[in-house]
């Protein structure tokens, strides 16, 4: 049976689940919103899946050494609902963006990610990561080198920032894609790194160099505005407006990047 879920809120969201006796989701340490006394709260080595379960200790470390080279928290968060009624608990999302519900079982139960991309999903979902074999994608390819595979059979959700737009890419179809709008892929998509058509292009289009090339068949996700793109856009703001004499609609603002450059930046 899956597991209850609502997904509440427009562009901050937050997904609200309905736990049976002996239900069980596990989610990245901090994104917790709120829980009933009646679930119980455990914090875990590597992503609290069954793979590592009669391993020992040795397979514990293994799957937090893992999440590790991730970049992520060695410890993630178990919440059980351990009650007769229906136990209540929410996660909320980090950054602006859509939370995406996904059943794994309906992607042959195993979807690619970003890295950051990962929210919470039900006990039992497997976090591993997924080395992309091609050194250009590695090196160039932002999320591509090392993003998260996510095996099992149950509901995992994800986040990404702004609007999501969900692709279906037939057999030897490709889309051309910024790297860092890529949030999420099916196993049977082909990915790779490709160097924009020109130099000029790359110097003056504001695209940056490189594309991400998604060859079907399958299904991908895209995020409108990656939390990096925002975050620079913060960053550069407040440095502009630490510039005396320097406001919105000046000449080295016009000129963009040029301007920048010629500002010393």
């Amino acid at each position: 049976m899956a597991v209850k879920y609502e997904i509440h809120g427009d562009d901050l969201q937050f997904v609200r689940f309905l736990l049976n006796q002996g239900e069980s989701l596990v989610a990245e340490a901090g994104a917790l919103l709120f829980m009933d006394s009646t679930l119980e709260m455990e914090t875990v080595f590597g992503d609290g899946s069954n793979a590592n379960q009669g391993a020992g200790l040795m397979g514990k470390l293994m799957g937090a050494g893992k999440r590790a080279i991730m970049g992520e928290s060695l410890f993630m968060t178990l919440f059980t609902q351990r009650s007769y009624a229906e136990g209540e608990i929410a996660f909320a999302a980090p950054y602006p963006g859509k939370i995406i519900p996904l059943s794994l079982a309906d992607y042959q139960g195993t979807i690619l990610c970003q890295k950051d991309a990962f929210l919470c999903a039900e006990k039992g979902t497997s976090l591993e990561i997924a080395f992309n074999r091609k050194i250009g994608v590695g090196l160039f390819g932002g999320e591509g080198f090392i993003m998260q595979k996510l095996q099992g059979s149950g509901m995992t959700f994800l986040h990404a920032g702004g609007a999501i737009y969900k692709r279906e890419l037939n057999s030897g179809e490709t889309l051309k894609v910024d790297t860092g709008c890529l949030v999420a892929l099916t196993g049977s998509v082909h990915y790779d790194i490709e160097l924009v058509s020109s130099m000029k292009t790359a110097l003056f289009g504001g695209e940056g160099l490189f594309f991400a090339t998604l060859t079907g068949p399958g299904t991908v996700w895209l995020q409108s505005l990656p939390f990096s793109r925002l975050a620079d856009r913060i960053i550069t703001s407040s440095r502009r407006a630490g510039h005396t004499g320097k406001g919105e609609g000046s000449v080295l603002d016009a000129l963009g990047g040029l301007g920048n450059l010629l500002d010393g930046k």
